[in-house]
């Protein structure tokens, strides 16, 4: 099984590296590919050292499979030329999520929408992502109605830079900026920018994703997404408002059975999910389960997992094991 990880110089790219390793995937053959200013560089996979190569070059290898983290421009370029040349493409961007001919994975909720025909196929928000792990055994069983969510991102889904930034400002020493305002002892109300409805695109990709996800566009969601000085985790404050009747014993069994998800859940014992523990863990934690007692049907609940691994460089590999299992790949 030959490999490319394109954008394999950067922070997710890396990340998928590493999860590739741990996750035993049979790559006979690493491909890392990134853009000409990193083409000759080294990068360690399962201790051997590659040298890192151009777009045209990851194609002429001929990997089975590409997984794309290099960015919305460069996948909306190199994709179909990847694609075309009959190479499985897992792009980690936002440029194909919302494109109706590509599906949008996320392997717990709807990997069985995938087919042999699918050579481009989109790896959704990592807000999103862990958002729907939880929710969709949920709306399974009682079908949701409305989703409210408020979203606390760490600093690493913007990037290198933006870690920099927070531990330069920690230590008191000048550097370059990812944001436009300081983040150490901050909070900032904007990921991505603003769009005409005065959401940003982070909160309307949380809006559109999760309804092409769980293939139900009844489901009303409305989000702010946040960003704060920290690093290992997203987290999320999720009202959800059900059409039928829950008991919350039951629905904490239902999300304890659920694949991907950990529920953290003892009050009496301060126990809840927090981005320290979910930091290099795959799944998705689940906590603060409580009635919304001012509405009926509607549940309060706490979510939390690692934006790198879950949110972005497992789920895409998650793909790939399933289209392998399933002879797809």
């Amino acid at each position: 099984m030959k490999v490319a990880v394109v954008g394999a110089t950067g922070l997710v790219g890396t990340k998928m590296l590493q999860v590739l390793a741990e996750r035993s995937f049979p790559v006979t053959e690493l491909v890392p590919v990134a853009s000409e200013r990193s083409v000759g560089k080294e990068v360690e996979f399962k201790g051997k050292k590659y040298k890192v190569v151009s777009m045209s070059d990851g194609i002429a290898a001929k990997p089975a499979v590409a997984i794309f983290s290099a960015g919305g421009g460069t996948s909306l370029e190199w994709a179909p030329k990847f694609a075309e040349a009959g190479i499985i493409v897992i792009d980690n961007s936002s440029a194909w999520r919302m494109d109706p001919s590509k599906k949008l994975v996320v392997p717990e909720v709807n990997a069985s929408v995938l087919t042999k025909e699918d050579l481009i196929i989109a790896n959704p928000n990592c807000s999103t992502i862990q958002m729907v792990v939880a929710l969709q055994p949920l709306h399974t069983k009682y079908k949701i109605k409305r989703i409210v969510v408020s979203t606390y991102q760490s600093v690493t889904g913007t990037g290198k830079s933006a870690v920099d930034q927070l531990f330069n400002e920690r230590r008191g020493v000048e550097g370059e900026m990812a944001y436009k305002y300081q983040i150490d002892l901050n909070v900032i109300p904007q990921i991505d920018v603003f769009t005409d409805n005065g959401y940003t695109k982070e909160e309307m990709k949380m809006v559109n994703e999760t309804r092409k996800i769980m293939q139900d566009d009844s489901i009303r969601v409305t989000a702010t997404t946040v960003r704060i000085p920290v690093v290992g985790g997203h987290s999320e404050s999720v009202n959800v408002e059900f059409e039928n009747e829950f008991d919350l014993a039951e629905l904490k069994q239902v999300l304890s059975t659920a694949p991907g998800v950990i529920v953290q859940d003892d009050p009496s014992k301060q126990l809840y999910p927090m981005p320290l523990w979910a930091h290099e863990k795959d799944e998705v934690f689940v906590g603060r389960l409580r009635r919304d007692e001012t509405q009926p049907k509607t549940l309060n609940m706490w979510i939390v997992s690692d934006n790198l691994r879950k949110g972005a460089a497992t789920n895409a590999v998650q793909i790939a094991e399933y289209m392998m299992g399933k002879g797809l790949l």
